[in-house]
């Protein structure tokens, strides 16, 4: 692991941000490079891809804070080091799309047809940024003696961040192909939301940094059985107004 990649004078170049900037500017440009192709202007989806991401980093970072609000209060000042990470995807999520709708709706734009666009690309971003979380040392899995060796928690450990990061690769590229195929408007953001959630699910129980929250459950458990539910039910509406 490697939490600073280099120092530049009085600047550090961390692992963990510099993966979410990677991440950013890989799936924004190969968005606006779709959006282009399907003849929407590529200035709506960089300004809707900023907003987001400024949007999503806050989200996730005050839900991650009130999840370990016990160490946060302690060490109030290292709310705002996001260098050393901590931030909770589904805390993004949520502000992300409140934001992501309001902006579509101020520009009178098609919600679900872009949110189909950027599904995707929001896997492969989030697969980039999974590689900084390993490189961080963060969202590390349990003590193996199969796993990779963590100097940050100086333990073997399993190496969910990779395992995660491939898994992503593989939803965005089915999404991709799901893409290029017939499908209602909505759909492919559906199908992304349930990938992500049945991923995450499953990756909890090699985690090693989720207590239990509800019947052994972790929280993040929880809320991906929840929103899995919700986007089972979008989609489940979409498929019956095929008709």
């Amino acid at each position: 692991m490697h939490p600073e990649i280099c120092k530049i004078g009085p600047l550090t170049i961390y692992s963990y941000g510099l993966a979410l900037v990677i991440a950013f500017m890989v799936s924004t440009f190969l968005a606006a490079r779709l959006a282009k192709k399907n003849g929407i202007d590529p200035d709506i989806i960089f300004n809707l891809s900023f907003l987001i991401f400024i949007s999503g980093i806050a989200g996730a970072r005050i839900f991650y804070v009130i999840n370990n609000l016990s160490y946060y209060s302690q060490k109030p000042l290292e709310i705002i080091m996001l260098q050393k990470g901590g931030l909770a995807w589904f805390g993004g999520l949520i502000t992300g799309v409140f934001c992501g709708i309001f902006y579509l709706r101020l520009k009178k734009l098609p919600v679900l047809k872009i949110a189909d666009l950027f599904a995707p690309f929001a896997a492969l971003g989030q697969a980039i940024g999974r590689l900084g979380c390993f490189l961080n040392g963060c969202c590390f899995g349990k003590e193996s003696a199969y796993g990779i060796y963590s100097p940050v928690q100086e333990a073997v450990l399993i190496p969910t961040q990779l395992y995660s990061s491939l898994l992503l690769v593989i939803i965005f590229i089915i999404l991709r192909v799901l893409q290029g195929r017939p499908h209602k408007e909505g759909q492919i953001f559906f199908i992304y939301l349930l990938l992500y959630c049945a991923k995450r699910f499953f990756m909890e129980f090699f985690r090693g940094d989720s207590p239990a929250f509800l019947f052994q459950l972790t929280l993040f458990q929880v809320i991906s059985i929840v929103i899995f539910i919700i986007a089972l039910a979008g989609l489940k509406k979409i498929c019956g107004n095929t008709r």
